[in-house]
């Protein structure tokens, strides 16, 4: 049998196209492709976000690395914590209060609250996330989460924009907030009963 018995045979014929195919498919999309200029634009076939470890001092603050000891060590988890900004302004909750140090009952709940909204069982990295798809996750607590990204290639979580993407502890990937995700119904419970002059 000599090398046209293959031609003569569909199936064997098939089968290798669909080989071939499939390596094409594999080569192209391991190669980097070249930035296209358009005019005034650079146009980029694809953005990498890399992860990164971070140090403790560098990165989500307290109230983040207190989100993150309430999670289970040896699991992936995904986490849209608020940034200390974040905290302070929408629940008036500052790092360097004693409240904290001495983890009260009232701090720890609002922020382990906090967790169950913005928390999902599963790693997502920035780069898992296209710009012109918005992907939906339950959180811990069944709340909805509708994630997507911006032109920047910052994540936009429920209409909250990040401010920093990817930082890994240990299995947990962080990605910080420029606010707080919650439900109505908390987010009534932690505003003031006064109004300030």
């Amino acid at each position: 049998m000599g090398s046209g018995c293959l031609w003569k045979n569909p199936i064997a014929f098939v089968g290798v196209v669909v080989s071939v195919c499939c390596f094409l498919v594999i080569m192209i999309s391991v190669l980097r492709l070249p930035e296209v200029t358009v005019g005034n634009k650079v146009i980029r076939p694809y953005r990498t976000f890399k992860s990164r470890k971070i140090s403790k001092d560098e990165g989500i603050g307290k109230f983040g690395d207190l989100m993150i000891e309430m999670l289970p060590e040896d699991l992936a988890f995904t986490v849209f914590v608020p940034s200390e900004k974040a905290f302070e302004r929408d629940l008036r909750l500052r790092a360097n209060d004693s409240l904290l140090a001495e983890k009260r009952n009232d701090t720890y709940a609002v922020v382990s609250r906090i967790l169950g909204f913005s928390a999902i069982p599963r790693t997502l990295l920035s780069a898992a996330v296209y710009s012109n798809k918005e992907l939906f996750y339950d959180s811990l607590s069944g709340f909805p989460l509708y994630v997507s990204k911006d032109a920047d290639g910052m994540l936009i979580v429920n209409r909250i924009r990040s401010e920093r993407v990817d930082v890994r502890r240990r299995e947990v990937i962080v990605h910080v907030m420029d606010g707080v995700i919650m439900d109505a119904e908390f987010e009534q419970s932690v505003q003031p009963d006064y109004t300030e002059d």
